[in-house]
């Protein structure tokens, strides 16, 4: 049975691994869109154009910036929404009735085009050749083009098959990088949706006063549209005439499933907000409506974000920065090196000793230096690293999307986290209610109803006081709310329901229902009539009620005898409608004037200061206690004085009028109903994930849009805020005379003594325990000198913030050197996630949020520590790949070249050689290495430096080549002319400065000059190969720990097993017995058996290797301040 569970939650999680990737598709335009849309509010806020600082990164991609600052710029500018109906006609020359001619739609569609998007198709060839000429393929294709000159006369007569097969084998190495390069790309690239599909091919316009049927690709601007149910849009539209009922379905942008009412006056200053517009692509889900096209084409919004998404470079991530860099300076170090080659040959070997090294001799040599000191295993082992560390990741239910941001995780120093869902369990339950003069429980309200109701089916005006404003708010959670029971779980107990809805609706359904038995009775009594559901920027949601036919009193009991049912079908000017709304505390309170007491019998009272002192008290003392406050009120609507305002206005009875005068009218003069506080409780596992993440060095910030108290409560709880004393505030910032902490703190400056001594360039500096509130309103007033305070806090609460704040945050931090780690769930939260440098979004999130992000969190918070470890261990396991290819691959194959050139001795290995030990023997023995596990504790150390801390350092250098690989070049050749001495009796004193001239009288009996040239020659380069290949075992068995002692961490015991390292050893090993064995490759290579001998005397070489370096270790662990110690890497 276990094993059976075991299976189920296997297939489970890769179930839920596949749908991942399947919903990350296609949901690339939401999040351009939202991006665009925050940077137009911006650009409307500050009155400023082609201003992206706010959310510009120091360093990030500028067109990117660019292009996103012009096409803000463009719908900053934008009036279409803004304009009444008669001006649209007057500014496209359109008329209300004819619409356009054919003759002059015909003149426009000739000067302007066709209403089609210009798809960008993606350059495979240039992809193609961008693999490879990249990176190190650029200058191995000049060995290649080299070699191939040298095999053919005039260079080489007879032909030289050996160079033939060098360019042979040179383009098999290449073939295989961009193969690695290409499987790398593939793995990152996001697969979005078809926006071709987006366009219609058909609709109905109005052309010389006939509604016709023409094809979408034939619209132009000034056109007047006709849409009705499942019609998509086919161009960017002015809603000039609209049905009250007329929805848009906007999910294709906003991804929010939520359709748009349709207006047919600005909403929004927004274009991009703006109800009034109706973009292309979106789909009419309800009602009909008229429009005027306004934008068409490439002009359109999906024109533009197609252009934006299509003509954008990614970005570069970290790691591919330090693999750059890495290429950088190893071509810079061979360009050099073949330049001072090729100044020595001409100014003195050409000159002086042309027989020593003919032109073709020089240009194989020059070539030689090239794959001699380019390791070319470096991107094949860079890519395998990265693929093992992220199936690691997949193990621990983080999904990485991209190979190369599954290092970036390590370089993280700050997290900002959303909290509902994410910090919480997104499961929220009332625990408390009040009236401004009563608090209570959900228990106690039960109760009370219970006692109070007697035998009475429905509430009467004789009912106790209290139960009667009782019965208003278990209504007004009720009914203002759009959660619903799951019909299949509905007669189930209460708390075992399932219920579809947002979390907050689901407590307050659960809540009303909590209260009685007989609630389905009573909303039976009420008919919603409007509603305008809650959004981010209005922070409420408002319904509309009016009682029924069947039971038109029970509305008139409870709420006033002038509330209207549904039997009136025009109402009178004493009529009204009953208007709830929910919301925040703080933004709903401008709007009240009156409360219901739970004491009083004689109606709402007077809201006085006195008892506005009171909510408050009751928010704050329920927010200090993790609770989200939430405000229930009441209103009217008068249908009547709704339409006289509309009549005098002159406006149509629209849903547009209709909504305004619903939000001025039901807004004012509400009545406090009561107060509910909602408790969301912690996830189990955040607290130890914020203790093993600030262990880490990483600070953990929270973003969230509730109130500053509840969220600092939460802080508190969840151990984000680490002190009791209260965290600083937006005062504390803006005025000294407060006592900034960040100055006065007595915790130390990112660790401990003077400050300006430890300040690191590329380490952002926090005062160790100190911590901050900022509420969204806040934000707004900061400056570029505040903001450096605020990144200076170790801890800090970001409160009723929006999403352009949210992405600001981000951009602030990057520009201070933070490395910024995003965590959300929501659409608003794709910004962000994207801008971040490592998005992180749960499973469980919107598709947006999921498409938006680097990272997907399978299972619990917990992942991210686990993540922020592996993605360090990524980066050790890298330098130690890099730590072990540079010995033998890149200084030890460089020398038998300069001591050929420079000391015009025989060259000790061959080129063939060579790019077998770099892409063969080496590559193959360091893929153990990407299976080593971490030496010490990673979570224990700081992040990476990012500007400082590079994947390969000077102290990698020195390890590599000044340490092991030239004891390495020493044994190498040493052991090469140890075999010519012994076989032929030429030492390497006999052969420095001999230019190619054997002394003949001092070879052995029976050794010819040719036999050495042509046999002993190529076998003391294939001795030197197996010399370099053997003497690795030792390299690779040394440099799997940096610290400790191959004695306390063998790869035999299980903390640091890795069995794998014999198996790389094995296949080297065979290897090196094919390439000098095999008769084919002896012929054509010029290789040669190696003696016996020579394959047992680099076994103590590979000894001293491991010795010389445990001696080292034990020096730097012993006298830790040493030297030695401070250039260790």
């Amino acid at each position: 049975m276990a094993g059976e569970k075991d299976l189920g939650n296997r297939k489970s999680l890769a179930l839920a691994r596949t749908q991942t990737i399947e919903r990350a598709q296609g949901n690339a335009v939401p999040i351009e869109f939202r991006t665009l849309s925050i940077h137009v509010t911006e650009t409307n806020r500050s009155g400023k154009q082609g201003t992206g600082k706010a959310f510009s990164k120091k360093g990030g991609n500028g067109k990117k910036d660019a292009d996103l600052s012009s096409e803000s710029d463009f719908f900053a500018t934008v009036d279409f929404h803004k304009l009444a109906p008669n001006e649209i006609d007057l500014r496209f020359n359109s008329n209300a009735t004819q619409g356009l001619t054919s003759s002059e739609a015909k003149r426009r569609l000739q000067a302007h085009g066709l209403n089609t998007l210009q798809m960008r198709k993606p350059s495979y060839l240039k992809k193609i050749l961008g693999y490879l000429f990249g990176g190190f393929c650029s200058i191995l294709w000049v060995g290649v083009i080299t070699f191939f000159i040298c095999w053919q006369p005039p260079l080489s007569d007879p032909p030289n098959v050996t160079n033939l097969a060098l360019a042979i084998l040179v383009i098999a190495v290449i073939l295989l990088q961009a193969s690695f390069s290409a499987f790398q790309d593939f793995s990152t690239a996001r697969v979005m949706s078809s926006i071709l599909d987006m366009i219609p091919s058909e609709c109905h316009v109005i052309r010389d006063g006939v509604l016709t049927k023409i094809m979408a690709s034939n619209l132009v601007v000034g056109d007047r549209v006709h849409l009705s149910l499942g019609n998509k849009v086919p161009a960017d539209l002015r809603i000039l005439q609209a049905t009250s009922d007329t929805r848009f379905d906007r999910s294709v942008l906003t991804g929010e499933s939520e359709a748009i009412e349709a207006h047919t006056s600005m909403t929004d200053d927004n274009f991009l907000e703006s109800k009034n517009i109706a973009f292309m692509g979106t789909h009419v889900v309800q009602g009909s409506c008229v429009g005027v096209v306004v934008l068409k084409g490439n002009e359109t919004l999906m024109g533009r974000i197609n252009k934006l998404t299509t003509g954008r470079k990614a970005k570069p991530t970290i790691i591919q920065q330090e693999i750059t860099r890495f290429v950088k300076i190893i071509i810079t170090m061979t360009v050099l090196l073949i330049a001072l080659i090729l100044i020595v040959w001409l100014a003195w070997l050409h000159r002086i000793h042309p027989d020593f090294m003919s032109t073709a001799t020089m240009l194989v040599t020059l070539m030689g230096c090239v794959i001699a000191f380019i390791p070319e295993g470096v991107p094949v082992c860079v890519s395998v690293t990265l693929l093992m560390i992220a199936r690691r990741m997949r193990d621990a239910d983080i999904l990485p999307k991209a190979l190369s941001t599954v290092e970036t995780l390590g370089c993280v120093n700050v997290i900002c986290s959303d909290k509902t869902g994410t910090l919480t369990e997104n499961k929220m339950f009332v625990t408390n209610a009040a009236f401004l003069d009563h608090e209570t429980t959900p228990e106690e309200i039960r109760s009370r109803i219970e006692k109070g109701t007697g035998s009475n089916a429905l509430p009467q005006p004789g009912d106790d006081s209290m139960v009667l404003s009782l019965r208003q708010l278990q209504l007004a959670a009720q009914l203002c709310n759009n959660a619903k029971f799951d019909a299949e779980t509905v007669d189930l107990p209460l708390q075992e329901r399932t219920i579809m809805g947002d979390a907050t609706d689901c407590a307050l359904l659960r809540f009303s229902n909590q209260c009685s038995s007989d609630l389905n009775m009573l909303t039976n009594c009420f008919e919603r009539t409007m509603e305008i559901p809650f959004n981010s920027r209005n922070k409420w949601m408002m319904a509309v009620y009016q009682g029924t036919v069947a039971q038109p009193q029970l509305i008139k009991t409870l709420f006033g005898s002038n509330m209207m049912d549904a039997t009136k079908s025009s109402p009178s000017e004493k009529d009204d409608m009953l208007v709830l709304v929910k919301g925040a505390p703080d933004v709903l309170l401008p709007y009240c004037s009156s409360y219901v007491s739970a004491t009083s019998k004689t109606g709402p009272q007077p809201l006085t200061p006195e008892w506005i002192a009171e909510l408050s008290r009751i928010q704050q003392a329920w927010s200090r206690r993790g609770q989200r406050v939430l405000m229930l009120c009441k209103g009217r609507y008068s249908p009547y004085i709704a339409n006289q305002m509309m009549n005098q206005g002159g406006s149509s009875s629209d849903s547009n009028g209709t909504t305004e005068e619903l939000t001025r009218q039901g807004l004012q003069e509400l009545c406090i109903l009561g107060l509910v506080g909602i408790m969301d409780p912690p996830r189990p596992e955040i607290k130890d994930t914020i203790q093993s993440c600030r262990r880490a060095g990483v600070r953990f910030f929270m973003v969230t849009g509730d109130f500053g108290m509840t969220a600092a409560a939460i802080a508190t709880q969840i151990g984000l805020f680490s002190s009791k004393r209260e965290p600083d505030t937006y005062e504390n910032i803006v005025d000294p005379t407060m006592g900034n902490k960040i100055e006065k703190s007595s915790g130390s400056f990112s660790g401990s003594g003077n400050q300006d001594e430890l300040y690191e360039v590329g380490r952002p500096r926090f005062n160790e325990g100190t911590s901050l509130v900022l509420t969204g309103s806040d934000i707004t007033q900061l400056s570029p000198g505040e903001w450096n305070l605020v990144c200076a806090y170790e801890e800090i609460v970001f409160a009723r913030t929006s999403p352009e704040q949210k992405l600001r945050i981000v951009a602030e931090f990057q520009q201070r050197d933070g490395v910024v780690a995003v965590t959300g769930d929501g659409v608003n939260d794709a910004p962000a996630l994207k801008a971040a440098d490592v998005g992180i979004a749960v499973v469980s999130g919107s598709d947006v949020a999921i498409e938006a992000a680097d990272l997907i969190l399978l299972g619990g918070f917990d992942a991210i520590p686990a993540a922020i470890r592996l993605g360090r261990l990524a980066f050790e396991n890298l330098q130690k790949v890099i730590g072990y290819l540079l010995p033998a691959g890149s200084w030890s194959e460089v020398w038998p070249v300069l001591i050929n050139t420079f000391l015009c001795a025989p060259l000790t290995l061959s080129s063939f050689l060579m790019v077998i030990i770099c892409a063969g023997t080496d590559s193959i023995c360091c893929l153990a290495l990407v299976f080593e596990v971490e030496e010490y504790n990673l979570l224990a150390l700081r992040p990476r430096n990012t500007k400082k801390d590079h994947l390969i350092t000077m102290k990698i250098y020195t390890q590599s080549y000044f340490f092991i690989g030239t004891i390495m070049s020493f044994f190498c050749n040493m052991l090469a002319f140890l075999y010519l001495k012994e076989y032929t009796g030429l030492g390497f004193q006999d052969l420095v400065f001999s230019f190619g001239v054997v002394d003949e009288t001092k070879l052995k009996y029976g050794v010819t000059a040719k036999e050495f040239n042509n046999v002993h020659t190529n076998t003391a380069q294939c001795v030197c190969f197996v010399a370099l290949v053997i003497m690795q075992w030792g390299n690779i068995l040394s440099v799997r720990n940096r610290r400790m002692s191959i004695l306390q961490a063998d790869p035999f015991r299980k903390e640091r097993r890795n069995l794998w390292l014999f198996g790389g050893i094995l296949l080297s090993f065979l290897i090196a017995i094919f390439v000098t064995e095999v008769p084919g490759i002896q012929d054509v290579m010029l290789t040669a058996s190696v003696p016996i001998k020579y394959w047992l005397l680099p076994i103590p070489c590979a000894l001293f290797i491991l010795m010389a370096d445990e001696t080292r270790k034990l020096i730097v662990r012993s006298y830790p301040k040493s030297f030695l110690a401070r250039i260790a890497w």
